[in-house]
């Protein structure tokens, strides 16, 4: 396969050094590889692939002179709004890990597993979805073709590295009493039902995320949905329950068979063996996990599911990955 450009922006952050990692163990075919940090972490000297890479800093012009096919970004909205459009005009593909852009009707919102189809109508924009969306998507997409949805209950259980370095170090020095300096309340030994800032409503902005999200990836507006996203004291890993009610008729034996066969997914459903899916188990792994799968009784057609995945890989740099690879192969 022909060999292209690649710049990493946001490279030195805990997303961005997976995408690296995931870019290697992928082989994804790299002519050139551009990292890009802000002018704190210029200068630094990150390992790829057994060279060592120098962190450039985002400028306008060391981005005219990297000329990339693929950019990959995970540095917040502010930098993917001030310079996705630089390389753009570079000739770039834009691939953004950030909500800038997420909701605007030009921009796919994509998940490879899910909608690839939609990744090739873009001008030059595509967003990856959020972390928790992700997963989630990926479990209920072969379900809404099988019996399509009519109502989604998040409830969601948050690792603390999706809020990057310093949530990790807020749970680590706060095992040892040290005071918060990322959460707004202790994340050691506590539950935090706050990821993100609080709407008008009542609603964090990560609950409206998973909501207008799924919506936009699934491609139903009509789906009614209802999410209460928390933080918990866990480094790796966003598990999820998710309560869904059907129009058609829903079973566990069919969702498990239709689950089984999904792309992305690994079910690990066996109550006599004690086997479900675990944040612990996920780390390190690209899988969406499935597994608790039962019928909710309350309703006509009902199941609920718990879901787990690795939010860094999957519900980021892996989910990125693929779509630069989806957009490298091109339409199949």
């Amino acid at each position: 396969m022909e060999k292209a450009n690649i710049a990493v922006v946001g490279a030195t952050g805990v997303v961005g050094r997976t995408i690296l990692k995931v870019l290697g163990e992928r082989s994804f075919p790299i002519d050139k590889l551009y990292l890009f940090a802000s002018k704190r972490s210029e200068g630094k000297s990150i390992d790829f692939c057994k060279k060592a890479y120098t962190v450039q800093r985002l400028t306008e012009q060391n981005v005219i002179n990297a000329n990339v096919k693929y950019a990959i970004f995970s540095a917040g909205s502010d930098v993917a709004e001030s310079f996705a459009h630089v390389f753009n005009k570079c000739g770039g593909i834009v691939i953004d890990n950030s909500s800038c852009f997420r909701m605007e009707n030009n921009v796919p919102l994509i998940v490879p597993e899910v909608n690839p189809e939609s990744a090739f109508n873009h001008n030059g924009i595509i967003s990856n979805p959020n972390c928790s969306t992700i997963q989630a998507v990926v479990a209920l997409k072969p379900l809404h073709d099988a019996f399509k949805i009519k109502r989604i209950v998040y409830s969601t259980y948050q690792s603390v590295s999706g809020a990057g370095f310093r949530g990790i170090e807020d749970l680590r020095q706060g095992l040892t009493g040290k005071p918060p300096q990322k959460f707004p309340h202790p994340i050691a030994n506590n539950v935090l039902p706050h990821i993100d800032a609080f709407s008008d409503d009542g609603y964090t902005k990560e609950e409206h995320k998973m909501i207008n999200e799924t919506k936009k990836i699934l491609g139903d507006d009509s789906i009614r949905i209802t999410a209460t996203t928390v933080r918990v004291p866990v480094y790796y890993g966003h598990s999820e329950s998710i309560n869904v009610e059907f129009y058609k008729k829903a079973t566990r034996e069919s969702a498990l068979k239709i689950l089984s066969a999904a792309p992305g997914v690994k079910v690990c459903d066996d109550a006599e063996t004690l086997s479900y899916p675990m944040p612990i188990t996920s780390e390190g792994c690209d899988d969406v996990f499935v597994g608790r799968v039962r019928e909710d009784k309350s309703v006509e057609s009902g199941l609920n599911l718990w879901v787990v995945a690795d939010n860094i890989r999957k519900g980021a740099a892996t989910n990125s990955v693929q779509i630069a690879e989806l957009l490298h192969r091109g339409r199949p």
